[in-house]
């Protein structure tokens, strides 16, 4: 059976079901066929197909989704503890093995990359260049370098791939990519050995980002978009973070999560992203700490004064969010825990209450102490902020409950809500008509992350 064949049964209707919700199947489907049409009719660069390319038989299709953060604001650097969930939008590829050591990547709206692993005499070629910084081609080349170094076997491949994980949105478009194409390496060329965790991938993507991409990224990203569901993280021991899976199902207590695009732009917030880090650290360093997640509260606030006089009043801020976050965090998930194992319904409505007031606490918090909603240098632009307000005003309007708070690495992009499954429209009406059409996005959690499909 050709994988146009699988891609059209009913074993695939339950598989897009499962990941993008049952009245997604059919527009899923079309995603899936026309990748697989432009490599099988021409559409795709002949050049970069294997000489089997034009049977169908021979493509293997993979998917890895995006992810929302729940909880854990800008704790993660810290080693602190996080909540976040992989959602259905995802990065979608067809992919054919190749003979020659190439990656050949093309993806829908983007230029396609070239990456030949192995050098003139045929031996790999694997070790940073300075022409790939911060390029897909980087992403590649790290990961087939570290995937190399634990010992996995690597090769070429052709992949035509598109996404619907939205750039610029904090639902982490490129830790999806960095997942998916470590999946793929790994699927091709090492059956028969006992396959990589999710955590094991995530930890490739963000070597690759660090290494060879130039981004001195954390992990959370790439293990909520790896894992699948949502998950808890605790960076304590950054190498082997505990990564524990929960089930969070909104509708059975009538809700949707929602993310509002602002449309503002990060082109000048790399300073203002950087110093969050930068400030929690050095309150850990004023105890002669690493990071804050070796410290707790209570040994920070007796020094409250000399740390102010020293290391300023933000930082001793941004130091309260989060302690008080990581404690948040632990509630959020044992709230989660209470929610998936009640069996009535008024108890699940009740762990859920309980979340809900925590998710505005966490937002509060990042408003007021961590202050990544807006750019202290530039307070003319308040998109998140106006979202923020206006959220808040229409849950009063329309006297319902429901909560927001910034998402993501703030100071401009998209906050996050949690509606009333009957209040959905009427939300999205009222953000639109500020932030424009198509500003917000209804998330579903996913419960797979970065995997081959088997129909």
């Amino acid at each position: 059976m050709d994988i146009l064949t699988k891609v059209n049964s009913r074993d695939a209707d339950k598989i897009f079901s499962s990941m993008y919700g049952e009245n997604q199947v059919q527009s899923a489907r079309e995603r899936y066929v026309k990748l697989i049409n432009e490599m099988l009719n021409g559409d795709f660069p002949k050049a970069e197909l294997p000489a089997a390319s034009e049977a169908a038989a021979d493509l293997r299709v993979f998917s890895a989704p995006g992810r929302t953060e729940l909880a854990g604001n800008h704790t993660d650097h810290n080693r602190g503890k996080v909540l976040a969930a992989s959602i259905q939008l995802d990065c979608i590829a067809i992919v054919q093995k190749r003979d020659d050591n190439i990656v050949f990547f093309r993806s829908e709206g983007f230029p396609a990359v070239k990456v030949k692993l192995t050098d003139v005499n045929g031996a790999l070629d694997l070790q940073p260049k300075p022409e790939e910084k911060e390029s897909t081609a980087a992403i590649i080349r790290g990961i087939a370098a570290e995937l190399n170094r634990r010992g996995r076997n690597i090769g070429g491949f052709s992949a035509n791939a598109t996404s619907t994980v939205l750039i610029g949105s904090g639902l982490s478009s490129s830790a999806a990519i960095e997942v998916l194409i470590g999946r793929i390496f790994d699927s091709l060329y090492n059956q028969g050995k006992p396959g990589l965790t999710s955590l094991e991938i995530a930890q490739i993507g963000q070597i690759a980002e660090n290494v060879h991409f130039g981004k001195p990224c954390g992990l959370m990203d790439q293990t909520a978009c790896s894992t699948g569901g949502a998950v808890a993280i605790d960076f304590e021991d950054v190498k082997n973070p505990i990564v524990t899976q929960i089930n969070f199902d909104l509708s059975a207590v009538g809700y949707a999560l929602c993310v509002v695009n602002t449309g503002g732009s990060h082109a000048d917030l790399t300073a203002d992203y950087a110093a969050i880090p930068t400030e929690m650290k050095s309150v850990a360093a004023f105890f002669n700490k690493a990071v804050l997640g070796e410290l707790d509260k209570e040994t920070v606030l007796p020094r409250a004064a000399e740390i102010r006089k020293e290391k300023g009043d933000r930082a001793l801020l941004r130091s309260f969010h989060f302690f008080d976050e990581n404690i948040r965090v632990d509630e959020m998930a044992n709230t989660l825990t209470v929610m998936e194992n009640a069996a009535a319904a008024t108890a699940k409505l009740e762990a859920f209450n309980r979340f809900m007031d925590l998710t505005n606490e966490s937002g509060d918090s990042s408003w007021e102490l961590l202050q990544n909603v807006y750019a202290s240098h530039n307070p003319e632009s308040q998109g998140v902020s106006i979202a923020l307000a206006l959220s808040r005003d229409f849950f009063r309007r329309k006297n319902i409950r429901g909560v927001c708070r910034v998402h993501g690495g703030g100071f401009a992009g998209t906050i996050q809500a949690y509606i009333p499954l009957d209040a959905v429209d009427a939300y999205c009406a009222c953000m639109e008509a500020v932030f424009g059409a198509g500003a917000v996005t209804t998330l579903q959690i996913r419960s797979v992350g970065a995997v081959e499909l088997v129909f």
